[in-house]
Order: structure tokens, then C-alpha cells, then sequence
């Protein structure tokens, strides 16, 4: 197979469907994988890096970390990516939470590096389907409430409660 039957119709989710079916990754991860299939490449990437930053900065005391969380959240002009993916990881305890974000992350932006390197190389790929049938939240919205109360999972480790 040469390189340019290998670039012909390339799928970029290939490495999301990868993650979502590796029985080695934990639940959450898998779940996050799949969330992110057929999104666009760069919503996607940047999606989860705002987001990853947000629950780091409520992690850290940021001062504007909670108001940061709480906007991504309750935004009703924006679709329910992100909030898929928080939902996914919330109450599993925030450094998994971060640690899989990370993760994915990283999953999305060596995505991005590849579909640049196809358009580059004026390659074709697999059209994206997007998962969302709507274009805004059509459901109940979070409360804007920046002065939530943090629980228990994001301070103990469940590994060292006895």
C-alpha cells in the first residue's frame, strides 16, 4: 500500500474509535473517546482545552476558576459538547478528572495535527459526522451559579478514604 492510498478517504476519528473500544482504557476514557467522535477537529480540541483548564483553575483556587466552570456549563448558546464530557468525568474525583482530560487532550490535538497534515498534502478524508442533531441545548441548563459548593470529589482521593 503506498502513502497516498493510505491518505485516501482518511478517517480522523480513527484513533477516537481506537480509544473507545481498548478495554486497557478506564470506563471514562473510553466514554470521553466516544463524546468526541465526529466532532469537528478544532470545536473538539478546543472544547476540552478550555475545559481542562477550567476544572484546573477550580482545582487550584483560581479565583475566576469556578465563574470560568460555571459559564462553560450553563452556556446556552453553545452546544452540549462540553458539557457531555464534564458530565462523564464529574464525581469520579478531580484529579482522575483532570489526568483524563488531559488525555483526551492530547487524543484531540494529535487529531488536529494529522487533518492539517492531510489538507497539507492536499490528501481526502472521511467526512465528519457530527453527533449532535441540534445546533444549541434544547434541554435543562446548569445554574449560573459561580459560587458553587465543591463536594467531596474534588478533595479526597477515593484511594485513600479508608
Amino acid at each position: 500500500m503506498t502513502t497516498d492510498k493510505f491518505r485516501d478517504r482518511f478517517d480522523l476519528d480513527i484513533t477516537l474509535r481506537d480509544a473507545a473500544l481498548d478495554a486497557e482504557n478506564r470506563p471514562t476514557r473510553r466514554m470521553i473517546a466516544n463524546a468526541s467522535i465526529g466532532m469537528d477537529v478544532e470545536d473538539a480540541y478546543y472544547s476540552v482545552r478550555e475545559l481542562r483548564q477550567a476544572v484546573a483553575w477550580v482545582h487550584e483556587g483560581e479565583p475566576s476558576g469556578k465563574a470560568k466552570l460555571t459559564a462553560i456549563l450553563a452556556n446556552d448558546g453553545a452546544d452540549d459538547f462540553q458539557r457531555c464530557v464534564y458530565f462523564c468525568l464529574a464525581g469520579r474525583g478531580v484529579v482522575a478528572m483532570l489526568d483524563d482530560l488531559e488525555w483526551l487532550e492530547d487524543l484531540l490535538e494529535r487529531r488536529g495535527r494529522v487533518a492539517g497534515e492531510q489538507k497539507r498534502r492536499k490528501g481526502s478524508r472521511m467526512p465528519l459526522t457530527n453527533p449532535y442533531v441540534a445546533d444549541s441545548p434544547d434541554g435543562p441548563m446548569v445554574k449560573l451559579d459561580a459560587d458553587f459548593e465543591q463536594g467531596p470529589s474534588w478533595w479526597a482521593d477515593p484511594a485513600l478514604i479508608d
